[in-house]
């Protein structure tokens, strides 16, 4: 059996994060989103996976390029139609039974082997869900899929589909005759397929996240780091305090007087500190300097990132390559913010700050902030509204 990742979308969403990136490359715990979920395919013993590649395709191939730990197919999805459209690419490369994931989602292994293992032709993953709206809910006749629902309402439905799907290779006549008609749903194909009266089981997932949203990246950061396993690769100076599970790697080096409290990862070739506090469920990314008596909680700061002394940081992310001078800070508080047309009420959120930015001293980011990448902030400046990117404040 096969593994289709669906890789080939922007995610205009997670923007200014994706302007720069397809949203499966983006980092959590220190590694791309797909690669998650790679590993876990992995772990369920296929061996073979097909990705459909599409927005900045080039930055997926060259990571992987030097891969081995199983074998990798690409087919490009040119134009971004839909779900069951990207599937369509990888018609030729699909020979039998097979699975199709989606690639910014985080699924564990033991998720993927119920929907293998189950004995159906057809099956879908399941979860409940808080938030069902942005999802296809999902109706169920003794564990048999009678709909899904988009945009559901959400007093009347909690289980929704996670797009994980083992489906036979019949499955792309059904899928090509709705594309026919101008459905690029994979959605509306599974619904199509019931009409039919095809049985789709019903399996509930274990763990499975999704990035939708900037503020995913610091809840999904926060989970995956809970289960790593401790690991110093660094070097620690005298007066040092480590707690809890710290991953710390090679070539890193903490000064003296830093205090860090696990759960913390902390990429290769960095330098904190001294006198530095570093608490629970913060991720910092390769070659990034925190410098003295700075303090960071909950965050997660990409690679190349560069934080002034006496600075406060929660609740936030850090886009890679942006560097910030000394007595920075971010309030964490609540605030509704706006992504495209939909308004989010968030409860507690620091700033979302896009690559490449460059913040002068004495800067405050207000709650839920977001700034666009390659912004230019001078010092004495307080911000409490979205800034584009390229933007500049005097």
């Amino acid at each position: 059996m096969k593994a289709v990742i669906l890789a080939a979308g922007e995610g205009t969403r997670l923007r200014p994060f994706t302007e720069t990136m397809p949203k499966v490359m983006l980092p959590v715990a220190n590694k791309p989103i797909i690669q998650y979920l790679i590993e876990a395919i992995i772990n369920s013993g296929i061996e073979e996976i097909i990705i459909v590649v599409g927005y900045k395709k080039e930055i997926i191939l060259k990571y992987f390029e030097d891969y081995e730990e199983v074998k990798i197919n690409y087919v490009v999805q040119k134009n971004q139609l839909g779900t069951a459209h990207a599937l369509m690419q990888a018609k030729d490369m699909v020979t039998d039974d097979f699975i199709v994931l989606a690639g910014d989602n985080i699924v564990d292994h033991s998720s993927i082997n119920k929907i293998l293992k189950i004995d159906s032709e057809y099956a879908v993953l399941t979860k409940e869900h808080g938030d069902p709206s942005k999802y296809g809910a999902v109706s169920l006749d003794k564990n048999f899929l009678k709909g899904i629902v988009e945009k559901p309402n959400v007093e009347d439905h909690s289980l929704i589909s996670t797009g994980v799907y083992k489906l036979p290779k019949g499955v792309f006549t059904t899928i090509e005759k709705i594309a026919s008609e101008g459905e690029y749903s994979l959605s509306t194909s599974i619904n199509q397929l019931i009409k039919q009266g095809v049985k789709i089981a019903a399996v509930k997932a274990d763990l499975w996240m999704d990035i939708v949203y900037p503020w995913d990246i610091i809840y999904t950061n926060e989970t995956i780091l809970g289960n790593q396993p401790h690991s110093i690769g660094g070097y620690i100076e005298k007066g040092v305090t480590l707690r809890g599970s710290v991953a710390i790697g090679k070539g890193s080096r903490i000064y003296g007087g830093s205090y860090i409290v696990g759960p913390v990862n902390i990429g290769e070739n960095c330098e904190i500190g001294p006198n530095s506090c570093i608490y629970p469920c913060t991720t910092i990314g390769d070659n990034t300097s925190i410098y003295s008596n700075t303090e960071i909680r909950n965050s997660v700061i990409m690679n190349d990132v560069h934080i002034g002394s006496s600075s406060y940081i929660e609740q936030s992310i850090i886009g890679r390559g942006t560097i910030i001078k000394n007595n920075f800070s971010t309030i964490s508080g609540e605030n509704l913010i706006k992504i495209e047309e939909d308004y989010k009420s968030i409860d507690h959120i620091g700033a979302m700050i896009g690559q490449d930015c460059d913040i002068g001293s004495h800067v405050v980011l207000g709650p839920g902030i977001i700034v666009g990448r390659k912004c230019s902030i001078a010092p004495l400046n307080h911000i409490f509204k979205n800034l584009p990117s390229e933007s500049q404040v005097m």
